[in-house]
């Protein structure tokens, strides 16, 4: 039997992507491409009836709540099982999250890739989740900026390229078959605009010159021990877990991608952010109030402790979301390669939609609106920008 410590979060039962309302889907296997078309069509068309719904009513009403400034009586958070959510699995198991709410309950719901939260989100089943840049834009893009606000960064790197060893170069990709979380998730789309990049055509029904299968983290880990992909773009953990447990090594490095220029600073990238429900936030402002104070006090937190405090307590959160936790080396690597920080890093997101665009996932749009970083920076005593894309 297999040590506890060998099997990562998402390897235990009952602990696959989860949506409100429905029950845990098997993972598609490699090849299969039924259905992809029509996902992708909802993802760059569709959706917005539902947006639109959920933040429904008159603007009167979410004037006159937000006025009172009402805490609400719960707060459905979501985050992923995912290093790169360790702001989340922090501030959830430390209480920082629940001690800033105070008579507001708090209620967790953990997703496996950004689209599901996305849906989760604007299906009314949370009312804030930690995210993926790029599914936070596609849902702005496609409600026309009715859906979701972005309210805070978490994290940022923490996202490679891992390919089998006999893959040295981008001109050995031809041909191969590489996955990534979910189609018109963070990485997804990055590694899509790459392979652009480099000259190569990539569809969304997973044709083309190399050949995309999007495809859930902890099935990912075993395909490619078992032969069956050629690598993947993955956030942490899991670019460790196949470096360090399946002999897997680093083709790109996404954080060498980012010079710096559209943030003013080198290597780093949108990985994790915080968004908020727009019509939840309009009728609870304290409570996103809270929710962002909790926030801030576990990136603190992790950017201030010792190295071995920060790896019990992010493996115990895991644990406690999902029952397992992983390798020592695993974390450790994982962690050295994530920046925690409260700032989205704005000044990418026009990238980030044109790689949207280039990867076929989303479409040209006016991002203006996007951000609403004035609680932020009233909690933090900060000026953290929004680039010109929404109030701060």
């Amino acid at each position: 039997m297999a040590n506890q410590q060998d099997k990562s979060p998402e390897d235990q039962h009952g602990s696959t992507r989860i949506v409100a309302g429905q029950p845990a889907k098997p993972t598609r296997p490699v090849g299969l491409k039924i259905g992809i078309a029509a996902a992708v069509l909802a993802l760059i068309g569709g959706g917005a009836a539902v947006a639109s719904a959920v933040n429904s009513g008159t603007p009167a009403a979410s004037q006159e709540a937000a006025q009172s400034g009402n805490p609400a009586a719960e707060l459905k958070l979501g985050y992923f099982g995912n290093v790169t959510h360790a702001p989340a699995l922090v501030g959830v198991s430390k209480g920082f999250i629940k001690d800033e709410l105070g008579s507001t309950k708090l209620s967790t719901q953990v997703f496996n890739a950004g689209p599901a939260a996305i849906e989760a989100l604007n299906a009314g089943a949370i009312d804030a989740t930690y995210i993926g840049p790029n599914p936070a834009i596609n849902s702005f893009v496609k409600s026309q900026g009715q859906s979701i606000n972005i309210i805070a960064g978490a994290a940022a790197g923490g996202a490679q390229l891992v390919v089998k060893p006999e893959i040295t170069s981008a001109a050995d990709l031809r041909g191969r078959t590489l996955a990534s979380p979910q189609l018109g998730g963070t990485q997804d789309v990055a590694l899509r605009a790459w392979l652009s990049s480099q000259g190569y055509k990539t569809s969304v029904d997973g044709s083309g010159d190399v050949a995309i299968n999007p495809t859930e983290n902890a099935q990912t880990l075993k395909l490619f021990q078992d032969g069956k992909l050629d690598g993947a773009w993955l956030p942490e953990p899991w670019a460790s877990r196949l470096v360090l447990n399946a002999g897997a090594k680093v083709l790109v490095d996404e954080k060498d991608l980012w010079d710096g220029s559209l943030s003013g600073k080198p290597g780093e990238f949108p990985t994790t952010i915080l968004i908020v429900n727009q019509k939840f936030a309009a009728e609870h402002p304290d409570t996103v109030k809270a929710l962002l104070k909790g926030h801030a006090k576990s990136v603190e937190w992790l950017n201030s402790a010792p190295a071995g405090d920060k790896a019990t307590v992010i493996n115990a959160a895991l644990k406690e979301a999902a029952g397992a936790e992983l390798k020592a080396d695993v974390i450790d690597r994982s962690l050295k390669n994530i920046v925690f920080t409260v700032d989205p890093l704005a000044g990418t997101y026009q990238k980030l939609l044109a790689d949207g665009v280039t990867a076929g996932t989303t479409k040209q749009a006016d991002l203006n609106g996007i951000f609403d970083l004035r609680a932020l920076n009233s909690v933090s005593n900060g000026k953290t920008s929004a680039a010109g894309l929404g109030k701060e």
